[in-house]
């Protein structure tokens, strides 16, 4: 589970930031983040496989081996080296075991996660057997009961979000397709899931006559990427929709646009929530730009998400110096919002300002550790979204922005 809303000590701007830390990273020679990456990989892989696992192994993509995985898979996409496909492989298969054991559906939690990064990884290695047996794991997943239901048949047994709900047994089936072929998954399976997660939408909205599409995760109604509007929203505008599904679509994000907070530009972590504080992936401004930035190249002609878009990544760019490393609630998340909007806006100020922070990182992300040590932080050091995985996708990103992804959420 990522950290909640209520916990904000870990997203106050640095206390230690001062200027020169930024013409520091600033300074920081192009072809140094490849070479750290590699280093840092290196690292997490020494901490988090090689060395005794002891008891209770954690497997998921989030804080787990399954993040180790991918980054070993990031790392071979950038260096062709095809022993960290084979970490890759092996690490893969101990999740597999450990994995038999839950009933999570999701890519950044559950088995869905597991078999669609296996099928992806024996696709890199040719091996059509493996291939196989884990796209029969993952349809085994795609037959959950729970998964196509709607409200009107008691659908709101299983949640709607990314983390642990529909949304993010959507993706694992995007990330699929995507490698290995459209229609690998078929749509016949997939749109009926996409159909229940439209219709929850609407009857959680049936009490606000001003928004489409609203969702709760724990009675909360939450805005962000993690558990809310922005991370639904964001993978449903990966699937061919209705007209009338559009507008409800767009119609949500123009509500959660119009409520912003006007002061800052930043936005709600959840709906009603009068804290201003919080700019990360999983709360605030920077899963909302990365949702608006697709958004903006669903819909080109129409103007106002990409403006929109470009308002939160200032959001980012001012405040996102926060004193975590991690995607989820970390500078590593924060620079891949200012990586989206380059990628939409082709403006060589996004990418340089996406430079800084991972600059900002090769310089103070050891320190920004440890200092969470001494004040007893409670995640994975070394995980993906908590931790120096995600700073090494991120250092392997930013060498090709063009092809940069936010690892679990874009495609």
């Amino acid at each position: 589970m990522l950290r909640n809303d209520k916990q904000e000590d870990s997203n106050e701007q640095m206390d230690f930031l001062e200027m020169e830390d930024l013409t520091a990273a600033l300074s920081v020679p192009s072809e140094t983040f490849p070479r750290a990456a590699v280093a840092l990989k290196d690292q997490i892989v020494q901490s988090t496989w090689k060395e005794d696992l002891g008891q209770g192994v954690d497997p998921t993509f989030c804080t787990g081996l399954l993040g180790t995985a991918f980054t070993c898979l990031k790392s071979y996409e950038a260096t062709g080296d095809r022993r960290d496909l084979q970490l890759c492989t092996d690490i893969v298969d101990t999740c597999a075991v450990v994995f038999q054991s839950t009933r999570d559906v999701t890519f950044l939690s559950g088995r869905a996660g597991v078999y669609a990064l296996g099928a992806v990884v024996a696709e890199f290695r040719d091996d059509s057997e493996r291939r196989r047996l884990f796209l029969d794991l993952f349809e085994e997943v795609a037959q959950e009961r729970a998964l196509p239901v709607g409200p009107d048949e008691g659908g709101f047994g299983m949640s709607y979000e990314l983390h642990h709900g529909r949304a993010g047994f959507l993706w694992a089936v995007l990330f699929i397709n995507k490698h290995l072929g459209q229609d690998t998954v078929p749509r016949s399976l997939v749109m009926p899931v996409v159909e229940a997660v439209l219709a929850g939408g609407r009857v959680g909205a049936s009490d606000n006559p001003l928004c489409p599409l609203m969702y709760r995760w724990h009675g909360t109604r939450y805005w962000a990427a993690a558990h809310g509007l922005a991370g639904i929203l964001h993978v449903l505008l990966h699937f061919p929709l209705s007209q009338e599904d559009m507008e409800d679509v767009k119609g949500t994000l123009r509500y959660m646009v119009r409520n912003r907070f006007l002061q800052s530009g930043n936005y709600p972590s959840s709906e009603g929530n009068p804290r201003d504080k919080l700019v990360q992936w999983s709360h605030g401004a920077t899963g909302v730009a990365i949702a608006l930035c697709k958004a903006a190249q669903v819909f080109p002609h129409e103007r106002e998400f990409r403006n929109a878009a470009i308002e939160a990544g200032e959001v980012v760019w001012k405040k996102g110096l926060v004193r975590k490393v991690g995607l989820a609630d970390g500078v590593s998340g924060n620079a891949y919002a200012l990586l989206s909007l380059y990628r939409l806006t082709k403006e060589d100020v996004y990418k340089e300002r996406a430079e800084a922070f991972a600059g900002f990182l090769y310089h103070n992300a050891g320190k920004m550790v440890e200092a969470d040590r001494l004040k007893g932080g409670d995640y994975h050091t070394y995980s993906l979204f908590h931790g120096l995985a995600g700073t090494a996708c991120l250092w392997f990103d930013i060498a090709s922005p063009e092809k940069s992804m936010f690892p679990g959420f874009e495609l």
